[in-house]
């Protein structure tokens, strides 16, 4: 039996998937880690998925027909596993973006914690950029400063303090295990008794803010979530959703207001909309300027502020 489950939902990045498997099959060669791994590809035009039949053999490829979203497609891959209720299902399983390299025996590390500390439903890795810069890997649950810091974004330090809910990098440069309330998405590992109490995650969320979600249903169930700084993967960050900018610009507002509406009151849910409300009235201000300067396309523009426009409606919708 597995040990652990790993799925990778793919979105035309046939090369970054190709990288990211070929190096959890150096992690998993480095232990004797005991592990199933399932593509799930969302439709991919690129040949993506001919690419893993043709290449690795020994990972499961399950293809989707649409686009069915991140959340719905991991919980695909997840179920495939028998996650996390069916006889023989794995004890863990992790999210691994496509556009992550695994370094050294980083899997193992994640598996090994897990095993020490019963009380952990879920762990990350430590994340670093592809030049092996550091990278913050764990976040706190988004605040109303945090939203004010994405559009008024002020002192730099203040993005990389507690404020922005960032944890303090002396905690990942310690190299021990630390407290968190969650992972980013790209490399999060779960325990399979806390996903059964809590359900899987929620394919309400097209992207963004699943992780969130389902991280802050694991900690009220009385979990404990940490970091893992002695697993070290590469992130190479948002390949999949360079390709649509402004779509994922109302994606990623559409599962934010979507997260406030589960887990925070009216009050908080306001604040954030105004602060939303100004924040891109702000932004559509600098668009026509950039436009009548002729530094941006009109047709870009237009897109931009008709996604600004929207993410404004679903503001006031989720109040």
């Amino acid at each position: 039996m597995a040990l652990l489950g790993i799925v990778t939902v793919s979105y035309n990045v046939r090369e970054l998937l190709r990288q990211c498997l070929s190096s959890v099959q150096e992690s998993l060669a480095r232990a004797p880690l005991q592990a199933e791994v399932i593509v799930v590809d969302n439709a991919s035009a690129d040949g993506s998925a001919a690419m893993v039949r043709d290449e690795f053999p020994w990972v499961r490829l399950l293809v989707n027909e649409r686009n069915a979203g991140f959340a719905a497609a991991n919980n695909l891959g997840l179920r495939a596993l028998g996650f996390p209720d069916a006889a023989g299902a794995p004890p863990y399983a992790m999210l691994l973006n496509p556009d992550t390299i695994v370094h050294g025996a980083a899997l193992a590390e994640l598996v090994a914690f897990m095993e020490r500390a019963p009380r952990a439903g879920a762990c990350g890795a430590r994340l670093v950029y592809g030049d092996g810069t550091f990278q913050h890997s764990a976040f706190r649950f988004p605040t109303v400063a945090m939203a004010w810091l994405d559009f008024f974004p002020m002192h730099h330090r203040l993005l990389d303090s507690r404020l922005n809910g960032r944890y303090p990098r002396r905690l990942y440069e310690r190299g021990e295990p630390f407290a968190i309330d969650h992972p980013l998405g790209a490399a999060l590992l779960v325990r399979r008794e806390a996903a059964a109490q809590v359900g899987l995650l929620d394919e309400r969320f097209f992207m963004y803010c699943e992780e969130i979600d389902w991280c802050r249903r694991i900690k009220d169930a009385g979990w404990a979530i940490a970091c893992v700084p002695q697993a070290e993967i590469a992130h190479l960050a948002g390949q999949s959703t360079r390709q649509f900018r402004d779509d994922m610009l109302v994606a990623l507002w559409r599962s934010r207001y979507q997260l406030f509406a589960r887990h925070n009151g009216r009050l908080y849910r306001w604040t954030v909309r105004a602060v939303v409300a100004a924040g891109l009235a702000r932004e559509a201000a600098r668009v026509r300027r950039q436009v009548r300067a002729g530094a941006l396309d009109p047709d870009a523009a237009e897109r931009r502020l008709r996604a600004y426009a929207t993410v404004r409606a679903l503001g006031r919708a989720a109040v």
